[in-house]
């Protein structure tokens, strides 16, 4: 399991990674001795995983705004109040079975929650959750209050097919508390899978032909430190690379010359990297 690192419109990249051993490995000392388990490993479970992680970011000097993830970590009360103490904010995606306290004496699920208070369409609001591949990514979104102050339930409802996703959110004391924030929070989720996305399609992290436990972190920490200087160099050279025409701001705006090239991106300089120069003088193949 991996940790990104998001700056909005800036770029984003892995900063942190640890290896999820299943328990009946650890527990079996032929396949511990086979793939080199440390001796004082203890499973751990992926919400634990990602107190760990979490905790040396930190320890790091990384600080978050959100930490976003999906419901098996919204599904977590230890990662969830590991984070509240640590005066973390969070928007994780929680099932539509997940209970809540919407006041005293008064619980729900997230299904529950829409159908009897979200009837009315005055309390849904489309905005966008940021560009993706194809534009803007549409989506029609409402917040509801608890109990507690300091949290709050937003929930995402697909313009199409009306598909909705849940996120259960905590603003630390002294934070501004806005759907605005937390949308935008949530919108930033999906680069966590691009960055696996890239590390998998580009530099190859499942690649190797290393088979134990300290030579697969040591070739885990070599991608993720080869896809920081992609995401670095890319973000460097955003500016200077983005030469695509401006959108239209009226009807019937003539289109332009040309569309323009869009921004040096990661699988681009890791292919201008990995290509071999065309050598002078003799003839391709």
């Amino acid at each position: 399991m991996r940790l990104s690192y998001v700056r909005e419109r800036t770029g984003h990249a892995l900063i942190g990674a640890r290896q999820r051993i299943p328990a009946e490995h650890i527990s079996d000392p032929v396949k511990s001795l086979l793939t080199g388990l440390p001796l004082d490993l203890r499973f751990r479970a992926k919400g634990q995983l990602a107190m760990d992680i979490c905790t040396g970011a930190r320890t790091d000097g990384a600080w978050f705004d959100f930490l976003c993830g999906d419901e098996v970590y919204g599904n977590c009360t230890e990662l969830r109040e590991f984070c509240e103490e640590a005066g973390q904010g969070y928007v994780l995606r929680v099932p539509s079975s997940f209970r809540l306290t919407l006041a005293p004496g008064i619980m729900l699920t997230c299904a529950q929650a829409v159908t009897r208070l979200l009837k009315d369409a005055r309390r849904w609001e489309v905005r966008s959750a940021g560009a993706g591949s194809k534009g803007q990514r549409w989506y029609a979104w409402a917040w509801l209050g608890t109990a507690s102050p300091r949290h709050h339930l937003l929930i995402r409802r697909h313009l199409g097919s009306g598909e909705l996703a849940f996120r259960y959110c905590y603003v630390p004391k002294g934070q501004a508390v806005s759907k605005s924030r937390l949308i935008r929070a949530a919108g930033l989720r999906w680069p966590a899978e691009e960055d696996s996305g890239f590390g998998k399609d580009c530099l190859g992290p499942g690649q190797s032909q290393v088979r134990l436990y300290h030579a697969i972190a040591r070739h885990t920490v070599l991608v993720m430190a080869a896809l920081a200087i992609c995401a670095v160099t890319a973000a460097l050279l955003r500016d200077r690379t983005d030469t695509q025409a401006p959108p239209a701001v009226k009807p019937g705006q003539r289109p332009p010359a040309g569309p323009g090239m869009i921004p040096l991106t990661v699988p681009e300089i890791t292919r201008l990297l990995t290509t071999r120069p065309a050598r002078t003088g003799h003839a391709g193949h």
